[in-house]
Parts: C-alpha cells; structure tokens; sequence
C-alpha cells in the first residue's frame, strides 16, 4: 500500500466519523423539539380546542385538474408525503451503514443486527400473545420499533462518559431496526399490490441509478423522478413511505472520483495557483487560474459523496419539521377515562411489556447468543450492563411506532387511542429506566476508576 493510499484511507475514516458525529448530534437536537410537539399535542387535543385540533387534523387538500380530483388529509398529506422525506433520510442512513459504516462487514454487524432482530422478535410475540385472534391482532408490528432520536438524546445526557463504541452500537441497533421496520411495513401492511405502477415505479428507481453513475448534476432530474416513484408507489397499494427507502438506495454513498486521480489532480492545480499571482481579484482576469479553481471544485463535488451530502441538507429538516409537525398531528390522544383502564386493555399490555420488556429480552438474548456461538463481540469498552441499559433505551418506541399504528388501526379509533398511549407510557417507562441503569453503572465504574 502507497503512502499515498494510506493517507486517503485515514482521511477517509475522519471523513466518516465526522459524518456519524454530525449524525448524533443532528438526531439528538432534533428529540427535544420532537418532546415539546408531542406534549402539546396530548395538551391541545385534551382542551378546549379539542374539536379544532381534529378538524384541522382531517382537513381535506386535494388538487383539480379538469374532472379529476386527488384529496387527503392534512395528517394524510404529514404521513404519506413528507414523511416519504423521512424514510428517505432513513435509507441513506441505511445503505450508508451497509456500505461504509457499522453494518459494511459481517464481523462489526452481527452484534446491532443479532441485537435488533432480537428487539423485534421478542417484542412482536409478546404482543401477539396478548393480542392473537382478536380484532387487534394485526397490530403486533408496532411494538418492534426503536426511536433513535429520543434513545440517543437519552445518552447525550451523560456526556462523554458514554462509551462511543455504546453510541456507535445504539445508532447501529436502531438503524437495523428501522430496516426491518421498513420491510414489515412493505410486506405486511400492504393489503394490495397493483403489479403495473410497482414495474413503472422500479423503471424510475433505475433512472435515478443512472442518472447518479452518469453524474447528472441537475436536482430537478432527481426532484421529477423521484416524484414519480411516489406516485407510482402509491398507486401500487404499498404504503408510499417505502418509495423514500426504495429512491435512497438507488442513490450512490461512495465517492464519484477515485482518491488517488483526485489528490494528483488538486496537486496539479494547486501547483498552478502557486505558481500565479493569485489575489480576490485576479480570477476575472486570469483564465488559467479560473480554470485550476473550476476543475478543484467540480473534482471536490465529486469526492463528496451523493448521499452524504443529501443525508446532511436533508436531516435540519426532518429532525425540526417534519418529525415534530408529524408528532403534533399524530401523538394528540384524547384521554378518555383513565389510563388505567386502557393499559389493562390487550392492546395497552402487549404495546407496553412489548417496548418495555420485550425490548430487553429480545436484544440481550440474540446478542449473547451471537457472542456465544463466536459470531460477533462485545463493541470495545462495552459491558453487558451498558449494553442492558442501551436494551432498555431502544423499548423506546414513539415516531415507527405512532406510524405503525396508522397503519395498523386506521378506521378502528378505539385501538388506535390505546395504542398511542401505551406507546408514550412505554416510551418514557423505557426512558427512565434506560437512565438509571446507565447512571448506575457509570457511577459504579467512576468509583472504581
């Protein structure tokens, strides 16, 4: 290996922990903004403007052209469109892991993977134990997803003395659960596929992949195309939140230009600057130093990965509008009676043991075992309590889980209102005792360090 490949790989792992950084901190802001929207919705939707918060909920929007008419909802619009932004924030997130990240090799992936797969095995039966034959049966995919914008903000309250391999092993875990989530939502809460506009969708998915290795520049392009795998995806009865997972990962996360061509090609042209009298004026003038500082920075745009630069514009919006406007219009449950009574309820029980505990036993069972059977190890400066305390933060649930229950429960209110509580109750069950076992723990090992 040359000096100089040497030197683009270590500048190529800063890259990339940089961007999982930039990562954490992006989901951890945007959680507490996520906390406030929720909060005042359940205050809203339980005042005296309770009727004007459901009737601007279904507000209906649509769009006329001639006699035909296409309509939704306000919250259908929130949930079947902007969310799309959403999922398609999440599979850049995913395929980044998958090619270049914690998920790229078997050997660092099979801990998060045992461990999320775990967290929604476990989960999904629990639930279904309570809830099989009955009318709410169909509800087992909600207690199986992980929020990761409230469980890593749950470990930003702790600083640095958070482990970074139990940072990098929670964002992994919740990264391969959203996958997973992904796939159940794709596969089980499709209740009919029209094969037509599916085919039309993947001839447009494929354009986007051209369209990126042939380096077309022009967002409009991906803006159309896009637009159109919505469309098609969504006349094809799967859910049209897939359509975002199903464009990112036609969009390429590796670098346009090989290392090596663009460090000898910055070389050349730095050279040629050097070599000038260069000044905050002289480029008007000076076509050879216009031309070196054009070629620099097509050459950068094109070391700047598609998808990294789409995941970084992408997540300011999602992390502080999209997922606190879906929050609000989705999280304002109506309590009528006590919470009590609709926790007892089989929905309430196989929502709240599902997160809570099922979480737990799920995540700490399939990763012992993968550790067992010498398929995977403990992330470096990770203990099994600190991996029990991130079990515990990913029961909680909330942003998958809320738009599970969408799906599962749309035209049954009553089951929808018991699952959302029981979702907020789990999810800050979860969260407080996620806390005390990592404040344990971290207080045991400062006392004996």
């Amino acid at each position: 290996m040359t000096m100089r490949s040497m030197v683009t790989q270590s500048r190529q792992r800063a890259h990339w922990s940089g961007a999982f950084e930039r990562f954490v901190h992006s989901e951890v802001s945007g959680s507490a903004l996520l906390l406030v929207s929720t909060v005042l919705a359940l205050a809203v939707a339980n005042s005296r403007w309770a009727a004007t918060y459901a009737g601007v909920t279904g507000t209906p929007i649509g769009i006329a052209v001639g006699g035909a008419v296409f309509s939704l909802t306000l919250q259908q619009w929130i949930n079947d469109l902007l969310m799309v932004v959403f999922f398609f924030v999440v599979g850049l997130e995913i395929k980044r892991e998958l090619v270049v990240g914690q998920l790229s090799s078997r050997t660092r992936a099979a801990f998060p993977v045992m461990a999320a797969l775990g967290g929604m095995v476990a989960p999904a039966l629990i639930y279904a134990a309570f809830n099989a034959g009955g009318p709410a049966a169909r509800g087992w995919g909600i207690p199986m997803a992980t929020d990761i914008a409230f469980a890593l903000g749950m470990l930003a309250l702790f600083g640095r003395r958070v482990p970074i391999g139990l940072r990098v092993f929670l964002a992994a875990l919740a990264i391969a659960d959203d996958l997973g989530a992904v796939l159940v939502i794709a596969v089980f809460y499709t209740s009919r596929v029209a094969w037509l506009p599916l085919g039309a969708a993947a001839v447009l998915l494929a354009l986007v992949a051209v369209a990126g290795r042939r380096r077309i520049r022009q967002p409009a392009v991906y803006v159309v195309l896009a637009t159109g795998v919505w469309a098609c995806v969504f006349g094809s009865g799967v859910h049209p939140t897939v359509a975002g997972v199903l464009v990112a990962m036609a969009v390429p996360v590796r670098s346009r230009r090989d290392p090596d061509e663009f460090l000898a090609l910055a070389d050349d042209r730095l050279a040629t600057l050097r070599t000038s009298t260069l000044t905050p004026t002289s480029l008007n003038s000076d076509r050879a130093q216009l031309d070196a500082v054009s070629d620099l920075h097509e050459a950068a745009g094109d070391m700047r990965p598609v998808g990294l630069a789409l995941e970084e514009t992408l997540h300011p919006f999602v992390a502080f509008f999209i997922l606190p406007l879906f929050a609000f219009f989705n999280a304002g449950v109506t309590f009528d009676g006590s919470l009590a009574d609709v926790i007892v309820q089989p929905v309430g029980l196989g929502v709240v043991i599902g997160l809570v505990v099922g979480k737990q036993i799920g995540i700490l069972l399939f990763s012992w075992m993968a550790v067992r059977l010498g398929q995977a190890e403990l992330p470096a400066g990770v203990g099994w309590t600190q991996i029990y305390a991130g079990a515990c933060l990913a029961g909680i649930g909330f942003t998958m889980s809320l738009f599970v229950t969408e799906l599962a429960f749309g035209g049954m209110p009553q089951l929808m209102v018991q699952a959302k509580l029981a979702i907020l109750l789990a999810s800050l069950t979860a969260a407080v005792l996620g806390a005390i076992v990592l404040s344990l723990q971290l207080g045991r090992q400062a006392r004996q360090a």
